[in-house]
Parts: structure tokens; sequence; C-alpha cells
């Protein structure tokens, strides 16, 4: 298990046991994944991160399945993002209800699975984003994303049902556009991809061009 504390870690920090999670969902930094844990084996995992107040990294599944299946091995994309836990609840016996935020990204080394069918990975912290953004596009997209939240906050008053949480890093541009990718209906790979850029200003421009093809600014 990896030790990493809660926070942030120096850049090329490299973790020699990170727990990882593979599902069918791309989580960005500063993002919100909630999760209903009931395989043991993350039962487990969830149970030792909060006794060490460390995070688990989170991957895309490039092959295989969420739930463990016999002779079917669950493979993890490359760049994933460290999940910390914020809150955990017992929804019955052997099942929680887990509260997660993104922080840093991080590339997988090499990985390995436990007998207990978890996957334990070597990972490198990756740096936070290079931001050199077009303010005009910066602009456009900021605006888009507060007439989404405004709508979101009008339709659902309880916050804790929002797909992201606060605070709204609004003067942030690397929180602007990955909330804005968490919004966007485009395939997981796709998402994948734009999690994995090191350069916000790049995230912006693609997701500018795709809400203009689409009439969103």
């Amino acid at each position: 298990m990896s030790t990493l504390p809660s926070g942030t870690a120096p850049t090329g920090t490299v973790l020699d046991a990170l727990p990882l999670f593979p599902l069918n969902t791309v989580l960005f930094p500063d993002g919100r994944l909630p999760l209903r844990i009931f395989e043991q084996r993350y039962v487990d995992m969830v149970r030792q991160c909060m006794r060490e107040d460390a995070p688990f990294g989170v991957c895309l599944l490039a092959s295989g399945d969420e739930v463990a299946r016999p002779g079917v091995d669950a493979v993890p994309e490359e760049i994933g993002c460290l999940a910390q836990i914020v809150d955990c609840n017992m929804e019955q016996l052997g099942v929680l209800l887990i509260e997660t935020r993104g922080r840093q990204r991080f590339r997988v080394l090499s990985h390995a699975t436990r007998d207990d069918g978890l996957i334990v990975a070597q990972a490198e912290v990756l740096p936070d984003d290079i931001i050199d953004c077009k303010l005009e596009l910066l602009s456009e997209c900021l605006d888009a994303l507060r007439r989404i939240v405004a709508s979101l906050h009008s339709e659902q008053p309880d916050k804790s049902k929002l797909p992201f949480a606060e605070p709204y890093l609004w003067d942030d541009p690397s929180w602007v556009a990955n909330r804005l990718c968490e919004l966007l209906p485009v395939p997981l790979k796709a998402k994948q991809m734009l999690m994995a850029l090191p350069d916000a200003g790049m995230r912006i421009e693609i997701v500018h061009r795709y809400m203009r093809q689409h009439h969103i600014v």
C-alpha cells in the first residue's frame, strides 16, 4: 500500500504499491467520484486507505470488467488520477458508500495483480497542468460553465448530488477545463485523452471547439 498522505506529492514521486481501482469512468483532478464498494478486495482497500489517510488510483479500464470474473483480467489505462476518500458510510453489512475527490494525475510504470485480485502499481506522480490558455477561449468556456452550473443548481438544490463539488475555482483554467470535460457527452476514450493532456490550454481549445460545433458557445 502506498504511504502517500492526503494532499499533494512532489512531481516525479514514485509510489511503489499504489492500489488501483479500474473503472468505466475517467476521474479528473478536483473531480467528484462517489462509489459503492462491495467487492471484498476494494472494501479492504478502502479501509486501509482510510487508516493510512492515503489515496488510491482510479484508471479507466483499457480492457476487462469492473466486477471480477474468472479468467478475465482488468487492464488499466496508463494515465490515472489519485482519488482521496473524503467521506465513507456503510450502506449495509459489507457495502461501503464512499465519496472521493480527484487529486494529482499519475502514470502507471508497472502493475501486478495480488492474490486477492487487487491491482497494485508502481506509479509516478505527474506534474500539474501547463497553463497557457488563449484568454478569449477561456472566457467563453468559463461563461458556458457558469451557465451550466447555474442550471444544475436550479434543477438540483441538494449540492451533494451535483456532478462536482465546491469550492468552484472559476479563476483556475485547469479546473474550468476539467469540469467541462466531465460534462461533455463524448466517449470515455476521448475523456481519457483529454485528462491525460499535460496542457490546460490544449484542453480548453478542444473543449471550446466541441462546444462551438454544438452551438454551446
